[in-house]
């Protein structure tokens, strides 16, 4: 109904990888890969130290090897002066995108550091419509942009939001609502990577299926959710 064709969406995994010991990051590493052969994942950073973070980081990319897909979430947890310095360290470290570094409206902020970094700046899950998502490429300041599918509206609101991805050239990922996601990223005409988790399984009555890497959209009418209502109902209780 959306014009596109079902096809596997590549996703990475989002299931894990939180601000532990850098000591425990590779041992779940490997196991979120195997979760569904992803080869692609996220580490959230923002420890006490600046080096334990780089620890992290590099204990994981030791782990999984120069082929798999790293991003960092910051999950808005620095000032501009601690965010220009540690995202500085983390600029050799080969990230696909360190994200949401500051606040989520501080554009001038994270403007400051697209142009100081090498390793692209990813914001989105923040966009309070598509238009808030406009004035942040307006304002350059972000490289990448990740809607939240409720935050910026819905469908309506992601389909208007991928318009203006496609016209300023900005690869465009999802943030959670995989199941729903998927669908609207294989009518993202600079669609990248759906952020995935199995966060609703426990009430799913046929749980998307993800293998090598990809999310495979069930070929049945609507959005192919359909609740186990007596899973709904235990929750419930």
């Amino acid at each position: 109904m959306l014009g596109g064709t079902l096809a596997p969406v590549p996703a990475y995994n989002s299931n894990g990888l939180g601000l532990i010991p850098p000591e425990r990051v590779a041992a779940e590493a490997l196991e979120l890969l195997a979760e569904g052969g992803f080869t692609a994942l996220k580490v959230r950073v923002g420890r006490d130290r600046t080096a334990d973070d780089l620890a992290a980081v590099r204990r994981v990319r030791t782990a999984v090897g120069d082929d798999v897909t790293l991003v960092a979430d910051y999950n808005q947890g620095l000032t501009l002066g601690e965010a220009l310095a540690r995202c500085r360290a983390l600029d050799a470290e080969g990230l696909s995108w360190i994200e949401e570094p500051l606040r989520y409206d501080d554009l001038d902020g994270h403007a400051r550091l697209a142009a100081d970094l090498a390793t692209p700046v990813m914001l989105g899950e923040n966009f309070y419509g598509p238009l808030a998502m406009y004035e942040a490429i307006r304002a350059r300041a972000c490289d990448l942009v990740m809607p939240d599918l409720m935050r910026i509206g819905g469908v309506t609101g992601w389909l208007r939001a991928a318009a203006i991805a496609e016209v300023t050239g900005l690869p465009m990922s999802s943030h959670l609502y995989p199941e729903v996601s998927g669908h609207l990223l294989r009518v993202t005409p600079t669609g990248q990577w759906l952020e995935w988790q199995d966060w609703a399984h426990p009430v799913l009555a046929r749980p998307f299926e993800v293998r090598a890497g990809h999310l495979y959209l069930p070929d049945v009418p609507g959005n192919g959710l359909e609740w186990d209502e007596a899973a709904v109902a235990h929750f419930q209780a």
